[in-house]
């Protein structure tokens, strides 16, 4: 019998279904309009788009817009890359245009849905951002739909690392401009950092287009962007406590693996105590509960969390004697991110690596929060159903699940469960024999590094050819996967989430003919393309045969998303495929989660050894864990969230504060405002209200006007005169340092006065802010111990932080205040004196840069087409990386240096 529920569904249908057939209606519009498209000329293309921008600069909705609009870029499409958009990726850019997370299966054709909407949301003339997760897919997808822009009129830039502020500025201001998250939320906190409008780069956030949304938007956003500068080093101190770790025995320490989380028992506690004792950390008679211990049982707590929570080749690897993060859900190296409260150099330390000083945050931002500045914001991804509630709570956004173009026809198979881990690797691998043997290619998934290594090594044991895809090999990553959908092929990955290249059957047409005219130039490039298209055809049908794509995941991960990302690899565009996970009690999930009662169950039907428990109870079971851990990571999340927006009110107002004083010509009224201020507080301290005169504190007066106001006022004379009261002391201080302003003025000139105000206001806006953040994270760090006294601690940090920003403020206008008052025009003595050092530091700098100047590029780095006088010809090497010039050295010590 069919539940309420499910018996409303079949008559009226899912909210999901009547979205889209509500939309229909709109497509055949445009599909209507494609006969008058088609007759215009190329010329008729951008025509047709500068009209469609006048129009929605003279006010008419982008909606009204609409099937011309994309009329017109399915036009441009068609000629420029030869593709014909399928309805339901017409359906998908509506859905973006309106602001929605459109879910896309794999294969379906993101990268060319979002130029839809990115067009017709490009036409009010404010810009458009479409957000990919690494540089590579940034440069591919600007490249390959920047031709249709251009067949439109458009202009398409890119905003990458490296490429200079100029080329940035210039990126921006395109039309269409394609940029990693990382770098748009770093430019977003690098543009507020600087001293003028014109040294920005962004210029608004009018639209954005988020690929892989469910990346950035969730798994990303739990740590935040930060711009920092280094503290004093504290290597040693890192080493010491290092050396304690290792002695630690495990009574010491209780370990919560829901919870990622470790601490000392009082064993723990007091064998940590001795041991810090003895190498001189802590004082004879001293505890590590005294208040002067803050620090070193912090430092204590995180070389404990380093050794026992992080683990090496699936946290983190060691390359080129760093430790690089590794995005535990897509298996990419996260280079330049860094743990923060010193795990980071714990871990370092760990690893007997150099250990990098700790960094003190000079700007900070959420993914979160730099993404809902946007005016309107849309996003893509294969899977986002799942985590629907998550994005309608935070962004505002809905899902919607588009249709695919052809009916999946892949087969998911119920989770196999064994018993041990041995057991699962061993039928796994008679698997992939099968598979091979039948000329079926197979991608293998797995969680971690070390985990991948071991199929390899297996894999090369029984003598079958394989590729292997982790944060190893994260540079071939393209390439890897562009084969893997070959006659045969075997390929072991770790985390495919968010991978941005298709894995098409026979292999990828668009790759095979690269290589081939990179490895003969002289080849006709048609000749190639038809031969290998030939060639392709063949293989595709030889591997339909086979049975398609075969993906066998070792583990199922925290979350369903990723797991549902991994099994949409398979099965693209309606091909034939396969999908199976293979489990076991040992996988972390499934030990963290209660396999107790499965391992009773399993006992009780006598599984033999290698035997499997194949059951969908099984698999709904293992999706309530999943969907449990999803929930309280949610909760976590949305908590965290509660804590930033609250710092985030805050750096709104401090960042809009700060661009208004940059637009602003003429700050003298502001600086008069804090001055008269700042006399304000100074007169009710030193005379408070309703006091008597013999009560007021006339020297202390004296004192702190000379202080912060810089002027030798007869303050005391004043306060002795028959009937003076502080409103008319008050009115004399005001006047006073109106005068020695004004004076100031003149002797600097009133141009160049103006111009000090800012540059002052804008310094110490900067400072204060810098130093507000640190207060803001000690504060975060201790106020949930609030919690034990019966007191809500977001309140508490709420009411603090606001009491904090208070006094900030109220600082800020006592230190410009007081800045001004002390500057004064050199002498012409003092000028000469600044001019010759100036000249001399800048000798010493031009004879360090001929000392220092990077070495010739080698021959053979010339035959390849280096030029060390254009950026252009080095690649995108990374800081660590050896230059390009061939001098073996890393690129930051080499050419990087100098750029």
């Amino acid at each position: 019998m069919l539940g309420f529920g499910t018996l409303t569904k079949k008559v009226f249908g899912t909210p999901n279904d009547r979205k889209i057939k509500s939309t229909r209606p709109l497509v055949e519009k445009i599909n209507a309009l494609e006969p008058e498209f088609e007759a215009l000329s190329d010329d008729g293309l951008k025509d047709k788009t500068q009209a469609l921008a006048e129009r929605a600069m003279g006010g008419e909705a982008l909606d009204d817009l609409l099937p011309e609009a994309f009329a017109n870029c399915r036009e441009a499409a068609k000629r420029t890359l030869g593709l014909r958009a399928y309805d339901t990726q017409l359906l998908a850019a509506i859905f973006l245009h309106q602001g929605n997370i459109a879910e896309q299966k794999t294969g379906e054709g993101k990268t060319l849905t979002a130029a839809f909407a990115a067009y017709l949301n490009a036409l009010s003339g404010k810009g458009v951002h479409v957000v990919t997760v690494n540089e590579y897919l940034v440069q591919r997808d600007a490249d390959w739909m920047g031709k249709v822009y251009g067949a439109l009129g458009l202009t398409t830039g890119v905003a990458i690392n490296g490429i200079g502020e100029e080329n940035k500025r210039a990126a921006y201001a395109c039309d269409i401009t394609y940029a990693t998250n990382n770098e748009l939320g770093f430019d977003y906190l690098r543009d507020n950092m600087k001293p003028s409008i014109e040294e920005m780069v962004q210029r608004g956030h009018n639209f954005a287009i988020v690929d892989e949304v469910d990346s950035i938007l969730i798994d990303e956003a739990r740590t935040p962007l930060v711009i920092s500068g280094p503290l004093q080093d504290r290597s040693e101190m890192y080493v010491t406590i290092d050396g304690v770790i290792p002695l630690i025995e495990d009574d010491h320490f209780t370990l919560d693996e829901k919870q990622k989380n470790v601490t000392f028992t009082d064993d723990g506690n007091e064998f940590v105590e001795e041991q810090l004792r003895v190498r001189g950390l802590i004082e004879e008679g001293a505890s590590l509960y005294d208040p002067e211990s803050t620090t070193i049982v912090h430092h204590v707590n995180q070389g404990l969390r380093a050794h026992k929570l992080f683990q090496k080749d699936k946290d983190y690897i060691v390359r080129n004697g760093e430790v690089v993060l590794i995005d535990e859900f897509t298996g990419r190296m996260m280079t330049g991110r860094r743990l923060s409260d010193g795990l980071h150099q714990a871990i370092e330390a760990k690893e007997g690596v150099q250990i990098q000083p700790e960094n003190q945050t000079l700007a900070s931002v959420t993914f979160q929060n730099y993404f809902r500045l946007y005016g309107k914001l849309a996003g893509m991804t294969g899977t986002a159903a799942t985590e629907a509630e998550e994005f309608q709570t935070i962004y505002g956004l809905g899902v919607v699940e588009v249709p695919t173009n052809r009916p999946i026809a892949r087969l998911d198979e119920d989770d196999q469960v064994f018993r041990t881990g041995q057991e699962k690797y061993k039928a796994m691998i008679d698997e992939i024999k099968a598979a091979h043997e039948k000329g079926q290619p197979v991608l293998v998934g797995t969680t971690s590094i070390d985990k991948s290594e071991m199929f390899a090594e297996a894999l090369k044991a029984e003598g079958i050819a394989h590729n292997v895809l982790n944060a190893r090999q994260h540079e071939q990553e393209a390439q890897i996967i562009a084969d893997a959908g070959k006659l045969g092929a075997v390929t072991i990955a770790t985390n495919m989430a968010g991978r941005g290249t298709d894995i098409q059957l026979g292999g990828n047409v668009e790759m095979k003919v690269l290589e081939a005219i990179t490895a003969d130039p002289e080849a006709d490039p048609d000749e190639v393309r038809k031969r290998i298209e030939a060639e392709h055809e063949d293989e595709k049908q030889k591997v339909l045969a086979a049975g398609g794509l075969f993906v066998l995941a070792s583990e199922r991960h925290e979350s369903r998303r990723i797991d549902n990302q991994l099994r949409g690899r398979s099965g693209r565009q309606g091909d034939p495929g396969r999908t199976s996970f293979y489990l076991s009690l040992e996988d972390d999930l499934m030990r963290i989660f209660g396999s107790d009662r499965l391992d009773k169950v399993l006992k009780t039907l006598g599984l033999e050894e290698g035997e499997a428990i194949v059951h969908p109870w099984v698999n709904k079971s293992l999706e309530r864990a999943q969907a449990k851990v999803e929930g309280r990571n949610f909760d976590i999340r949305k908590q965290l969230l509660k804590f930033d927006d609250v710092m985030n009110d805050q750096r709104r107002v401090v960042f809009s504060q700060r661009r208004e004083i940059m637009e602003a010509q003429d700050l003298s009224e502001i600086t008069s405002d804090m001055r008269d201020e700042v006399i304000d507080d100074l007169i009710d301290q030193y005379m408070p209200p309703n006091s008597y005169a013999d009560q007021w504190d006339t020297e202390g007066l004296y004192a702190a006007v000379l202080e912060n106001l810089g002027i030798d006022a007869p303050v005391m004379a004043w306060c002795d005169e028959e009937g003076v009261d502080d409103e008319q002391i008050r009115e004399r201080l005001i006047e006073a340092s109106d005068k020695m302003l004004a004076e100031k003025a003149e002797a600097f000139g009133e141009e160049n006065m103006r111009s000090i105000e800012k540059q002052l206001i804008l310094q110490a806006i900067d400072g204060k802010w810098r130093e507000h953040l640190l207060t803001l994270e000690h504060l975060r760090s201790v106020v949930g111990f609030r919690g034990y006294a019966q007191r809500d601690p977001l309140n508490e940090y709420k009411n603090e932080a606001f009491q904090l920003f208070e006094s900030m403020l109220e600082s800020l206008r006592t230190e410009v205040t007081n800045k001004l008052s002390r500057i004064r025009p050199l002498t012409d003595e003092e000028r000469e004196q600044m001019l010759a050092q100036m000249a001399a530091q800048q000798q010493q700098v031009a004879d360090a840069a001929k000392t220092n100047a990077p070495p010739a590029p080698t021959a053979e780095a010339v035959a390849n087409g280096f030029d060390e006088n254009d950026r252009s010809t080095w690649g995108n090497p990374g800081r660590n990386d050896l230059c390009p010039c061939g001098s073996g050295k890393k690129f930051k010590h080499c050419h990087g240096a100098f750029v």
